[in-house]
């Protein structure tokens, strides 16, 4: 497995090292210590009973289903074969669940991070170049400009900063437009805010070389040092106080973005000052030499855009990976502009001349428009990637956490659900399960090369690196990558950082698109599981991987099923809710260890059930894509400020999936069916609360009107109804009749089948 080769320093530090660390090695404030080599036994304990529970509880069903068809009575019999499949699988994600929580674990308690005086010994030479792209389309100013100035800010020499502008190039609105000149003035604006910095650092970095020469003053050249760094720190300081505070993501990005590097650098000041009051001592010149190079590239830094939809001959498909293809098929290249039949073409140069030169690069980072970086993240990153043995790693990432500090209590809820999943992503780096996740990630553009395609599109042959068959382009493209024998990994801190959703709207357009591809995906995975001779090797990979294509659909599903049907006879067994305890008092430990509350457990168990017809939309279009080979729309997630509106589809659904379970209840306390009835009254109160709480009634009455309604003034007549265009009344008139029509069919339907 990838992890073996890649903790080997990892592990022979942990075992020198003297004492079992409580707390774990994050720069999280909101992360609470915990014993790690208790919590590791404990998850093995879990494991222990969700195995035995999960062994009584199948002897249990396939024994009823056993006697049912001794009995003929075969409905009762595949009753319980649907019943078992269904646990089978949501008990198949407890333990994979647990098992990534082991690794995770594991990782936490091995990992030492590499000192910075090493990882700043990449100044001494010069540095692999890196290029990080930044893709846009029509988002907020104030996001982007965050989003660039974390990248930029990078302690990494030999980068370049390019914001990749998906925006159509020739807009037809006032807003549009607005949003296209400030998206293309961004990079001029930082270039200019980071250049006096820069010119001042270059220029102190000769003048050291320049007396170097000659002979230097050790205790003068600390002297000279202290100063440059608490004008760095000024400078950081300065525009911490004159960034605005709009929210939680603002408050985070001058918190941890600004001034910790004021105060670092402020630590850096303090400590050459103190060296200038002392002899110089052997290794000082080293120490100078690195440290001018470091503050020569801290704001030394290209920062430039890019809009493939101004050419006609590169890729227009509407999504963040062709627009990410078509700049990285031009990197290391120069290239001319030209127009034919009155359209802009880009052509590599066969001459000297040329209109547009991209340098090559080494490196490049993937970050999304609304996520953010930790200082060090490119620095930690590709220490890793140049340790000898790790030629063959193709991608490194931090998985993102959730910003915090947010007001809202569904963006509070979703970002628990994000935590959680760094949690797993890093368990799943212990199985060599490593999947690609497209937020944020440095990858090595050789592998980039090694998995390059060329396709047609509108007659013209375009590059395709990261596949955009589904709109879970990262999540193929892992597979492309260990197919030809690449590794992925996950860095084991927390270095990057998304924001979240905040209203129902923005997460129903994420999450359903995060619900789609996965089953398009899962014959890839299956070919390259199955290839070659060694599969019982990929056996614990493949338990992971698989999971995680399959868990939104049989997961949902699942749930679904057991909501509908009453499957009272198998809900009494003790042995069902035994297997699920060790799942759900991990995840609340893990909730509260990433800052949360535990109570915030029935939260997420809410969002979870709210989430389910958004899942099935998901599944549902993938299962579309694959019958008919149409692909789905990528649709990105609004990043914008004030809500985004909900289709009345899903909101309906949500509001008859309630009335179900309070249909349900009735029914099953009438029968006499008092667990499945217990069953149905939890979810739908849960249900309810979703609805109310991170849905909010006034919003959905307002979608559903926005929805079905053409709501128009017409001039001023004497009938009451003439204020609204016909049109948009009948609309409305016909979706309440829908609504209580469907509504009665429901509940009819519990009670034909309940009282049968």
């Amino acid at each position: 497995m990838q992890e073996k080769s890649i903790t080997n320093r990892a592990v022979a530090t942990a075992a020198a090292a003297a004492h079992e660390p409580r707390v774990s090695p994050q720069r999280d404030a909101r992360i609470r210590p915990f014993n790690l080599s208790r919590e590791i036994a404990l998850t093995y304990l879990g494991i222990a009973v969700t195995i035995v529970a999960t062994i009584f509880l199948t002897q249990d069903i396939l024994g009823l289903a056993v006697t049912h068809l001794r009995e003929a009575s075969y409905f009762k019999a595949s009753e319980q074969g649907v019943f078992f499949v269904i646990v089978a699988f949501l008990i198949y994600g407890n333990v994979v669940y647990q098992l990534a929580r082991t690794g995770y674990l594991k990782r936490l308690r091995q990992h030492r991070p590499v000192s910075g005086e090493e990882l700043e010994s990449i100044f001494e030479k010069p540095a692999p170049p890196l290029t990080m792209l930044i893709p846009s389309y029509k988002e907020e100013t104030r996001v982007v400009r965050q989003a660039l100035l974390s990248a930029a800010l990078q302690e990494y020499p030999n980068r370049r900063v390019v914001l990749l502008i998906d925006d159509p190039p020739n807009p037809q609105s006032n807003e549009d437009r607005a949003g296209l000149l400030a998206a293309r003035a961004l990079p001029r604006e930082l270039e200019h805010l980071l250049g006096a910095q820069a010119s001042k650092m270059n220029t102190a970095r000769e003048e050291f070389l320049s007396r170097k020469r000659e002979g230097l003053v050790i205790t003068e050249e600390y002297r000279r040092l202290a100063g440059l760094c608490r004008d760095a720190a000024c400078w950081f300081r300065a525009q911490a106080d004159t960034h605005p505070i709009t929210d939680h993501t603002d408050r985070w990005f001058v918190t941890h973005i600004l001034n910790s590097r004021a105060l670092a650098h402020d630590k850096r000041a303090a400590k050459f000052a103190l060296r200038s009051r002392r002899s110089s001592a052997a290794g000082d010149e080293a120490v100078l030499d690195r440290e001018y190079a470091r503050l020569a590239s801290l704001f030394d830094v290209t920062i430039t855009s890019f809009e493939r939809k101004r050419f006609e001959n590169l890729s227009h498909e509407p999504n963040k990976a062709m627009n990410l293809n078509s700049y990285l098929g031009l990197i290391g290249g120069r290239f001319i502009e030209l127009r034919q039949d009155g359209l802009l073409h880009i052509q590599p140069a066969s001459t000297p001349e040329h209109t547009l030169s991209v340098p090559n690069a080494a490196y490049v980072i993937t970050l999304d428009a609304d996520s953010l970086l930790m200082p060090e993240y490119a620095l930690r990153l590709i220490e890793v990637m140049q340790r000898p043995g790790h030629e063959r790693l193709a991608v490194v990432q931090t998985p993102y956490n959730a910003i915090p500090g947010t007001p809202g209590v569904l963006e509070r809820v979703a970002g628990a659900t994000t935590d959680i999943q760094y949690i797993i992503h890093q368990g799943f780096t212990s199985h060599g399960a490593t999947y690609w996740v497209g937020a944020n990630a440095l990858l090595r553009k050789e592998a980039l090369d090694d998995i390059m395609t060329m396709v047609g599109e509108r007659g013209y042959q375009v590059p395709r690196y990261i596949h955009d068959r589904t709109v879970i382009e990262d999540t193929e493209s892992s597979i492309d990558l260990i197919a030809r024998g690449w590794q992925l990994y996950n860095y084991p801190e927390r270095l990057s950082y998304s924001a979240t959703p905040p209203d129902y709207g923005s997460l129903l357009i994420q999450r359903r698109r995060w619900a789609n591809g996965g089953l398009i995906i899962l014959p890839k995975l299956l070919r390259y599981l199955f290839s070659g001779r060694r599969f019982f090797r990929k056996a614990g990979e493949g338990l992971m991987r698989l999971h995680y294509l399959t868990s939104i659909t049989g997961v949902n599903i699942g749930l679904v099923l057991v909501l509908l049907y009453p499957f009272e006879e198998n809900l009494r067994n003790v042995w069902l809710p035994l297997s699920a305890v060790p799942y759900y008092f991990f995840y609340g430990r893990d909730l509260v260890h990433s800052g949360y509350r535990m109570a915030d457990l029935l939260r997420v168990y809410a969002l979870n059930l709210v989430l389910v017809p958004i899942n099935l939309g998901g599944v549902f279009k993938s299962l579309h894509q694959a019958w008919t080979g149409q692909r789905i729309p990528f649709k990105r997630t609004p990043k914008v400020m004030g809500r985004t509106a909900a289709p009345a589809l899903y909101i309906v659904a949500e509001l008859l999936i309630v009335i179900y379970c309070m249909s349900g209840f009735v029914v099953d306390s009438y029968r006499g069916r008092w667990i499945h009835a217990v069953f149905a009254l939890l979810n739908g109160g849960l249900f309810l609360y979703g609805v109310v709480i991170f849905m909010g009634l006034r919003e959905c009455r307002e979608d559903v009107f926005r929805s079905w309604n053409t709501v128009r003034p017409r001039p001023a007549v004497s009938s009451s109804l003439a204020r609204y265009e016909l049109k948009g009344f009948m609309r409305t008139v016909a979706l309440l009749s829908v609504f209580l029509l469907a509504t009665a069919v429901i509940v009819m339907t519990a009670l034909a089948g309940k009282l049968d």
